[in-house]
């Protein structure tokens, strides 16, 4: 798809060499000591122990401070500690305190979605830029005040802003935003974060703008690197 890169940025690697000992009576008795502490290697040499491959295993990294990181479907993502979490039906709903769940001020991340979908969206005629691609269905006004009732419609809806996003594995997404106005006058914002190719989607529902810096950063921590392997 135009403007998305789907590749990734290589990690590097680094392997630490233990230290040889020296000739002389105070380097032969400094092997000593690290062979009794610590099994050194015949040749005098002492060397760190990195298991068969000689590479220091990866450990699962850890969420910021606040955050927990969450996987589905091989994708992770930092979720905010106090948050409710549902992984459920191959998708991960986050749902910020006080809300009903997977409603107002959520965020879904949902692998496989325009596979998994009836229709087919957010791809299907790159639904993802056009005014009226906001959602697959687009008949209900979601405000804070008319997500519950779910029978007040939807007047008009306009891109606000689109442009690339980078992940934390080095991806860049269709970042999209609109805003929605309602029959009633409400108006609420819907946002997208979509890999076409990868065909990866983060998607708020309905955007609380207090939570502004959190969406930002839970999409910044996007990783699909298990999901792509």
């Amino acid at each position: 798809m135009a403007g998305t890169t789907d590749g990734h940025v290589q990690g590097r690697r680094l392997r630490a060499h233990g230290a040889r000992a020296g000739a002389g009576a105070a380097a032969a008795a400094a092997v000593l000591v690290l062979s009794a502490c610590s099994g050194g290697s015949e040749d005098g040499g002492a060397e760190l122990e990195r298991g068969e491959s000689g590479v220091m295993p990866a450990l699962e990294r850890p969420g910021p401070e606040g955050f927990t990181n969450t996987e589905v479907a091989g994708v992770t993502v930092d979720v905010p500690d106090d948050w409710e979490t549902q992984n459920e039906g191959g998708s991960l709903c986050m749902t910020p305190p006080g809300q009903p769940a997977c409603a107002y001020g959520s965020v879904r991340l949902t692998p496989h979605a325009a596979q998994n979908h009836p229709q087919d969206w957010p791809s299907k005629g790159d639904a993802f830029h056009d005014d009226d691609g906001w959602a697959h269905e687009t008949d209900q006004c979601r405000s804070l005040n008319t997500a519950a009732s779910g029978d007040i419609g939807v007047d008009s809806a306009a891109i606000s802003y689109q442009g690339l996003f980078e992940h934390a594995d080095g991806l860049k997404s269709n970042h999209t935003l609109w805003n929605v106005t309602c029959v009633n006058d409400d108006a609420f914002e819907v946002r997208m974060w979509f890999l076409p190719i990868s065909d990866v989607l983060l998607y708020v529902w309905s955007a609380d703008s207090q939570y502004d810096a959190v969406y930002d950063q839970i999409a910044a921590s996007m990783d699909t690197t298990g999901y792509q392997d």
